[in-house]
């Protein structure tokens, strides 16, 4: 068991808490029983596992173990001390693995660029909305937090391992982008998300919490979309607009007509 957080192995885990350390190994991390059973649903192999006693004896530590013990550089049995020194969350639950940065093709469907979303826990839900919308891929642009940091791999729930995801200069948007209406979300517009025809090739483009969407966003648009608002309320954040948007899609790819379906 190891027990010191001195350890090299510790070490390593802790390193990839950062952003250049990620970038460099080409891996990040993931916590937790649901993201490692998420592992072993996409089938992706850990790089390297820690985990507790007390986890190894739980049914889903027992469930889960042959799964963790196949990590090719080992799975290491670790006291409580050296978990929460490797864990982003307060309260560990008791597993970790090192995972390989995921490479998956753009599938067909709405094209999604996030524009600065610079806050983890709007990028972790959009991205899990994104999936369970059907979206073909995702783009994130330039000043967007950086796809592995822990707190967006725990709001994404797996959307790391099953969801196409990119990061791009506004160039390689643009060429992604080509031949699809383009429709940026924007508060102040005055065409509706729900009276756009999403069956149609399309890309949505959503800005920051803060500053909204740049000037290379605003260029691209072929149009922007708003959600009417009741009450006093004038807008939603990143993360709930997305879903909103995301999920009209999804209703109109689901119910067109196969020839209507693009």
């Amino acid at each position: 068991m190891i027990t010191s957080a001195q350890n090299e192995k510790v070490k390593y885990v802790r390193s990839l808490a950062r952003r250049r350390a990620r970038q460099r190994e080409g891996r990040f991390v993931v916590e937790g029983t649901r993201l490692v059973d998420e592992l072993e649903r996409a089938g992706i192999r850990p790089a390297l596992a820690f985990y507790t006693g007390a986890w190894a004896e739980s049914p889903a530590g027992q469930r889960l173990l042959p799964l963790v013990r196949t990590a090719g550089e080992g799975a290491w049995p670790v006291s409580e001390t050296v978990m929460a020194a490797c864990s982003d969350t307060q309260t560990p639950q008791g597993v970790l693995a090192v995972v390989p940065f995921v490479s998956l093709e753009p599938r067909q469907g709405l094209l999604l660029v996030l524009d600065g979303i610079r806050d983890p826990g709007n990028l972790g839900t959009i991205l899990r909305s994104a999936e369970s919308a059907g979206v073909g891929q995702v783009l994130l642009a330039p000043g967007t937090v950086d796809l592995y940091n822990p707190k967006v791999v725990r709001g994404a729930m797996g959307a790391h391992l099953r969801l196409p995801v990119l990061s791009h200069d506004w160039p390689a948007i643009s060429k992604q982008a080509s031949g699809r209406a383009v429709w940026l979300a924007d508060a102040a517009a005055e065409t509706a998300y729900d009276a756009v025809d999403w069956t149609q090739p399309s890309a949505l483009i959503v800005g920051g919490e803060a500053a909204g969407a740049g000037q290379e966003a605003e260029g691209l648009a072929t149009g922007r979309v708003s959600i009417p608002m009741a009450g006093g309320a004038d807008s939603l954040n990143a993360a709930m607009a997305a879903t909103v948007i995301l999920f009209e899609v999804a209703r109109q790819r689901r119910t067109a007509t196969p020839k209507e379906s693009p």
